[in-house]
């Protein structure tokens, strides 16, 4: 990864924040794209030069647009981008839930990831390569009481990268990370929402951050090059094995 530029959505905190660290020790140039001004720039301090913190709101489609051209600007070219902001409230049922909080939700963990994937292309298809990993969830395939909102934006989002592999990833390295549980401030949020299986889990139960975000940066090494278009999941222990996760 040495002065590859890396693009990480949500990366403010838990699975964003460790991923730009992971590549950035890899010798990585990471963009750091949150609508945490604050958060972004303190992380950016702590990795150093190769970090550049770009706010951004990948709901709104100007925003992300404008954030890769700026990482452009800076850098010259992208060739990672990692689709990983995501929020899970609102959790409650469907019977119940606001409207529009649902419909919030599915801008940020959907069309977000389409806003990302819109603007990256342009400029990966001049360099000619690139490679697009999207954060996915076991939600995607698993429904869960409570969850309507954030099962269906992660089912979309899985076909959204399924639609572009088939239509680049004859250039394109596309690929998912389903990376289980992990021991974030969302899951903070789903133990105090005491609503479905999930919630009663402990933290022991969850992963740490930084065995997504080493998985991720395995992604884009030639060992995964047998994935391309799939979905990797880190509950598989051979996985886990192969990426040296233990």
């Amino acid at each position: 990864m040495q002065d590859k530029v890396v693009a990480i959505t949500g990366a403010s905190r838990g699975i964003g924040a460790e991923t730009a660290r992971i590549f950035a020790r890899a010798g990585a140039k990471v963009a750091l794209l949150a609508r945490n001004h604050e958060a972004i720039a303190a992380l950016a301090a702590e990795i150093g030069p190769q970090a550049l913190a770009v706010p951004c709101d990948v709901a709104d489609w100007r925003s992300v647009s404008e954030a890769v051209d700026r990482v452009v600007v800076a850098w010259g070219r992208l060739d990672v981008l990692v689709n990983n902001a995501g929020v899970i409230d609102p959790i409650a049922r469907i019977a119940e839930v606001d409207p529009t909080a649902w419909a919030r939700l599915i801008e940020i963990n959907l069309t977000g990831v389409f806003h990302g994937i819109r603007a990256a292309l342009p400029v990966m298809k001049g360099q000619g390569e690139g490679t697009i990993l999207t954060v996915s969830s076991g939600a995607a395939t698993t429904p869960y009481e409570g969850w309507s909102a954030y099962s269906a934006s992660k089912a979309g989002a899985a076909m959204l990268m399924q639609s572009l592999h088939a239509e680049e990833g004859h250039w394109l390295r596309v690929m998912g990370l389903s990376p289980g549980t992990v021991a974030t401030e969302m899951q903070v949020r789903i133990k105090a929402s005491g609503i479905n299986p999930v919630s009663q889990l402990t933290l022991a139960d969850h992963i740490p951050p930084d065995w997504p975000a080493r998985a991720l940066l395995w992604m884009c090494g030639p060992d995964a090059e047998e994935f391309r278009g799939q979905e990797i999941r880190l509950r598989d222990e051979a996985i886990r094995r192969r990426m040296g996760l233990q």
